[in-house]
C-alpha cells in the first residue's frame, strides 16, 4: 500500500494547485445570481449558476465598497476575483472583489481606469470647485435640442424665474461624435460668459451615457471657467462628468432647481426681510425717541432756565406764605389793637365827659377825689367836654354811706 495523505494535506495540496494557476488567481465569470445570502457580518454568499452548472462564490465584507447595486436573485452578472479551496469542506468557491451587472463589464473596467487616473491628477478635487451663483441671469444648456431633458429645464425656469435666460447648445449626447460635441458646447457657451453652465441629458443605458465618461469631456468640464452642474441619466447614474463638474444633480430637472433661484420665494422673502427690518426699525426707533424724550426732560429739568423758573416759584410761594403769615400776625395784631383801644376807650377821661362826668382839679391842677381835700373857698376847675368851668368851694357835703 502507497503513503496515505491526510485530508487537510490533500485539501492543501489542491488549494496551492489553485493558487498557483494564473487563470484562477484573476478571473472574470459570468452567470446568475442564486441563492443570495447578505450575512450580519456583512459578507454576501451567493451562487453562481448558468444551464450546465452552479459554483459557490462569496464576497467579504472587506470588498464590498465597489458594489454600487443590491445583488439579487436571477440577476445576471460578472464576477471578477480568484477561484480556492475552502479547506474545511474540501469545495472550491469563487471569492469575489468585484461585481458588475452583465451587459458592461469591459465599459465598468475603462470607467474605474479613468476615474482612478483623473482622481490621481486632481480633477475631482474639491478644491478646484466653483461656487454656483445664487442669482444666475444666463444659464448655459449642453444638451440635446429634442427630448424631456430640455423641456424639463424650460418648464422649471418657468416656473422658477421666467426672467433668466436660457442658451441652449444642441448637442449630441448619444452615439459616435457625441463626446466632441460636448465639448464644443461647452467651450462656445464658456466663451459667450454665461453664470452657470447645465451638461446633461435623460437616462438611459450606460452604453447611452457613455459619452460622459469620456476623458476629453472631463479635462473641458474641469477647465471651463464657468461653474458647471452635470445632470447625467437619473439619480443612481454617475458619470465621469459628476465627478468633475463643480456641482452633481441627480437629474436635468434637479439641475434647473439648482441653477435657477426661485423668483417668487426670493420676492417673499425680500418682502419678509423688509417687514422684518421695518419692525425692528420701528421698534429701535420707538426705543431711541422714548430714550431722546427722556433725555430732553433730563436736561430740562438741569436746564438753568427751568431751575431760574423753579427757583422763581420757589420765591412766589415763600413770598405767599411770608405775605400770609404778614398778614396774619397784622389781623391778629389789629385785633389785639381794637381791643386795647376798646379798653383804652372804655376808660379814657374824654369818655366819661362825654357821658356826662365832669373833672374836678384843685388849685395845684391836681384831680380832687375826695371832698376832704376841699375846703371852703378853695378855688377848683371843673373840665368839662367843651372847656373848664372856674368854681370856689362854698360848702362840702359828706355822703352817707350805708
Amino acid at each position: 500500500m502507497g503513503q496515505a495523505y491526510t485530508v487537510t494535506e490533500v485539501n492543501q495540496y489542491i488549494k496551492n494547485m489553485f493558487i498557483k494557476d494564473p487563470y484562477l488567481n484573476f478571473i472574470y465569470i459570468k452567470g446568475e445570481v442564486s441563492n443570495c445570502k447578505y450575512h450580519t457580518s456583512g459578507h454576501i454568499y451567493f451562487t453562481l449558476k448558468d444551464a450546465q452548472g452552479q459554483l459557490a462564490c462569496v464576497m467579504f465584507a472587506g470588498q464590498r465598497r465597489g458594489l454600487t447595486f443590491r445583488l439579487e436573485e436571477g440577476q445576471s452578472v460578472i464576477v471578477r476575483g480568484s477561484v480556492s479551496v475552502y479547506e474545511r469542506d474540501g469545495k472550491y468557491q469563487l471569492y469575489a472583489n468585484q461585481i458588475v451587472l452583465d451587459g458592461f463589464g469591459v465599459l465598468y473596467e475603462r470607467f474605474e481606469k479613468l476615474k482612478k487616473d483623473l482622481e490621481a491628477q486632481g480633477l475631482f478635487d474639491k478644491a478646484h470647485k466653483k461656487p454656483i451663483p445664487m442669482f444666475p441671469k444666463r444659464v448655459g444648456i449642453v444638451t440635446a435640442a429634442t427630448g424631456a431633458a430640455i423641456q424639463d429645464i424650460i418648464n422649471i425656469s418657468k416656473r422658477r424665474n421666467p426672467y433668466v435666460q436660457l442658451i441652449l447648445y444642441p448637442a449630441l449626447v448619444q452615439g459616435v461624435g457625441a463626446p466632441d460635441s460636448i465639448v464644443r458646447g461647452i467651450n462656445s457657451l464658456d466663451k459667450q460668459k454665461v453664470d452657470v453652465i447645465i451638461v446633461g441629458r435623460g437616462g438611459g443605458s450606460i452604453e447611452d451615457l457613455w459619452a460622459f465618461n469620456e476623458e476629453e469631456v472631463a479635462r473641458a468640464i474641469y477647465n471651463c471657467k464657468t461653474p458647471i452642474i452635470s445632470a447625467v441619466g437619473h439619480e443612481t447614474d454617475v458619470t465621469i462628468a459628476d465627478y468633475v463638474a463643480d456641482l452633481r444633480a441627480p437629474t436635468p430637472s434637479a439641475a434647473a432647481e439648482l441653477a435657477i433661484n426661485d423668483y417668487i420665494s426670493f420676492i417673499n422673502q425680500i418682502q419678509d426681510y423688509r417687514r422684518s427690518i421695518f419692525k425692528v426699525a420701528s421698534y429701535k426707533v420707538s426705543q431711541y425717541q422714548s430714550r431722546l424724550r427722556e433725555i430732553k426732560l433730563r436736561l430740562y429739568y438741569a436746564s438753568p432756565s427751568y431751575q431760574i423758573k423753579q427757583k422763581r416759584q420757589h420765591l412766589i410761594d415763600l413770598e405767599q406764605k411770608l405775605q400770609y403769615h404778614m398778614n396774619q400776625k397784622f389781623n391778629e395784631s389789629r385785633h389785639k389793637l381794637e381791643l386795647y383801644i376798646t379798653r383804652l376807650e372804655g376808660l379814657s377821661p374824654l369818655t366819661k365827659l362825654k357821658q356826662g362826668f365832669a373833672l374836678v382839679k384843685g388849685e395845684n391842677n391836681k384831680p380832687i377825689n375826695s371832698i376832704q381835700n376841699l375846703t371852703t373857698n378853695d378855688m377848683v376847675t371843673i373840665s368839662l367836654l367843651d372847656g373848664d368851668i372856674m368854681a370856689r368851694v362854698e360848702e362840702t357835703k359828706e355822703l352817707n354811706r350805708i
